[in-house]
């Protein structure tokens, strides 16, 4: 018997809804949500996401700014022009587009943003509200499994949790937000000895490696009726692909989210409904 399909896009929809409904309220008291995001370089990939999100914002009615900045940046131009969005009371939430060239540094840049316009939930200052249960924005794709949580009543208090990353980005915000809801939670890495035995163990494996040459989650690792949820989205043998086949682990999971499908649309959404939290808090409106 196979288990049940986590449907990123599905569960998405229901977090645009939402979020749409949010915009109209807002706007219902003259706040307009707006988004602006910061793309420096001609990355293409980077190019595309900012598109989707762009896309995604316009499918809700929130408003956007695009930001297109030169690969040959200084540091201290960039910093300008976040002090700028950071003072413009009309933009709510700032998006800096991440990878960044070799000659800006990422913590830099993030901590110059407004916590309070912080729509990826990378500064200083809201890594640490999280880590106090305190923060209202926090990183998309973190946010965006807990909804998956959440959307499927999966009971996550007092689970056996291995969580394979240990990024800013996605394994320390949701180690933090998993603790919250009184699981326990191991985190693993690249240093980490025994992964297999320990994701054997666990209630729910949550993996985002994102490299299949360097790891690769097989059924014979997880136990019987297990969630697991797959972070990771990379190309391997011109294939998209997360860190496990999906047509094998659903047969032996109780939940798995396939790749692509899954998580990938959460994160889009969960940025929609970070920039009205943030549009919210600039206007000191509880949503």
């Amino acid at each position: 018997m196979t288990g049940i399909k986590i449907d990123g896009k599905e569960i998405a929809q229901t977090v645009k809804d939402r979020v749409r409904k949010a915009v109209k309220e807002l706007k219902n008291h003259r706040i307009n949500p707006c988004l602006a995001t910061v793309l420096v370089g001609d990355n293409q990939a980077s190019a595309t996401y900012v598109k989707n999100k762009h896309k995604a914002c316009e499918e809700v009615g929130i408003t956007t700014k695009d930001f297109k900045l030169a690969s040959n940046i200084t540091q201290s131009e960039l910093n300008r022009i976040i002090d700028e969005l950071n003072n413009d009371k009309s933009i709510h939430g700032i998006l800096v587009q991440l990878p960044l060239p070799d000659q800006l540094d990422e913590f830099t840049t993030t901590s110059r943003i407004s916590p309070l316009k912080d729509v990826d939930g990378l500064t200083p200052y809201n890594a640490g509200l999280l880590a106090m249960k305190k923060a209202a924005l926090v990183a998309c794709t973190p946010l965006g499994v807990m909804e998956m949580f959440d959307y499927h009543n999966i009971e996550l208090e007092g689970k056996n949790i291995v969580l394979i990353n240990r990024s800013n980005l996605v394994g320390k915000p949701l180690y933090h937000l998993l603790l919250a809801r009184a699981a326990t939670v191991i985190t693993c890495h690249s240093k980490t000895k025994n992964i297999s035995e320990l994701c054997q163990l666990a209630d729910i494996i949550i993996t985002a490696v994102g490299d299949r040459n360097k790891f690769t989650l097989t059924p014979d690792m997880i136990k019987k009726n297990a969630v697991v949820i797959d972070v990771a989205i990379s190309k391997y043998k011109e294939k998209l692909v997360g860190d496990s086949d999906y047509d094998q682990i659903i047969q032996k999971a109780s939940y798995a989210t396939p790749v692509p499908g899954g998580v990938g649309p959460m994160t889009v959404a969960m940025l929609l409904k970070n920039t009205i939290t943030a549009a919210s808090l600039s206007s000191k409106i509880e949503k």
